[in-house]
């Protein structure tokens, strides 16, 4: 059986009008007990102590309840120091500035409460985000794949914000004998590009699986087509692998060219494969390549952000992660998109890698 606080807990989190209410009645409660300590002795609970309610209030309920709160506390605050004050108190300067404190506060909290976007508390916008964050990183999660088969994937975001414009999305096909794959890089930066790479992934994870690579890609186009903002675009890089075979096709929309390690030397060799970007015309070019990873092989796609700096060529930035990637994997592929992000310089942008291999 479930706590009254926990009940209480999921209503508030809900955002309805229900649990808002027993959570403005509940603030409205304490400030009432809070009134019975002020007339009895204004030295314990002086008005300036109401602000803390105030703030409360701010974290906890939506803007037309918290205004309610604010038309109940503030006045009533006001006028038990005046009541005081009636009744012999001092009026000096410290309630004085006080009775300001309070009102100028009131009016600063109810304004940014207005400027809430999503119409939630900031706690519990703050953790719907939160959420929505987590499930783009769970759709990234490759599933486990048959034996001798490994893949792992490394990501941070610009100025370590925790949300970016890189997304990755993993499908494995029932049998477990088909992997599909696709990184994309949604122009912008961190928290800046998070909204549209939110949007975007749950369209492409509606659709990887269900349509062949070039058809997906077809459809991821046409749907930032029909974006209203005029610069939303992205590349993107898919990748199909027979995991019985070995076999893979990959599929580029002006993403980096994705690296090979096998065959001859043991380095990592660049793929042609680049294209034009999603979401710039409608129909856009795209490069394909395809190949077989032998035990021992393995593929590693990446975005700019690990390539590109400012005042540096790209093809600078690709032989430097060959380089990279060739020391990284010394030890071993487990672990090595990690070693290689670790690497990165420092920059203004999202970062991303991942590498899959064939043991």
């Amino acid at each position: 059986m479930d706590r009254p606080w926990s009940a209480l807990e999921r209503e508030w989190r809900s955002g309805t009008a229900r649990g808002q209410g027993l959570v403005l009645g509940l603030l409205m409660g304490a400030v009432t007990a809070c009134f019975v300590v002020t007339i009895v002795s204004y030295s314990v609970m002086p008005v300036s102590t109401y602000f803390v309610w105030l703030v409360i209030g701010m974290l906890l309920l939506r803007f037309r309840p918290l205004v309610w709160l604010t038309a109940y506390t503030v006045p009533f605050g006001l006028l038990l120091a005046v009541v005081d004050v009636w009744r012999g108190g001092e009026f000096g300067s410290a309630r004085a500035s006080g009775m300001v404190a309070l009102v100028l506060a009131s009016v600063l909290i109810l304004f940014q409460a207005s400027r809430q976007r999503s119409g939630l508390p900031a706690p519990i916008g703050a953790a719907m985000l939160a959420d929505l964050r987590d499930r783009l990183q769970r759709q990234g999660t490759v599933p486990p794949l048959p034996d001798g088969w490994h893949c792992q994937t490394a990501m941070v975001a610009a100025h370590d914000v925790g949300y970016a414009g890189d997304f990755m999305v993993a499908h494995l096909e029932q049998r477990g004998e088909r992997l599909e794959m696709i990184l994309v890089d949604v122009v912008g930066k961190g928290v800046g590009a998070a909204t549209d790479a939110l949007q975007f992934a749950g369209a492409v994870g509606g659709l990887i699986g269900s349509l062949p690579p070039v058809a997906l890609m077809s459809a991821a186009n046409d749907f930032l087509l029909r974006q209203d903002a005029d610069e939303t675009f992205a590349t993107a890089v898919h990748v199909v692998v027979d995991l019985r075979t070995g076999g893979y096709q990959v599929h580029s929309a002006g993403h980096p060219p994705a690296l090979r390690w096998g065959g001859g030397p043991r380095t990592w060799e660049v793929d042609n494969a680049r294209g034009m970007a999603l979401g710039v015309a409608p129909r856009p070019e795209l490069h394909h390549s395809s190949g077989t990873l032998r035990p021992g092989d393995a593929l590693m796609f990446y975005t700019d952000g690990v390539v590109e700096s400012r005042g540096t060529d790209i093809d600078d930035g690709i032989d430097w992660l060959r380089a990279t990637g060739s020391r990284a994997v010394q030890a071993g592929f487990a672990g090595a998109a990690r070693r290689i992000v670790d690497q990165v310089p420092r920059g203004d942008d999202d970062r991303a890698v991942l590498v899959l291999w064939r043991s």
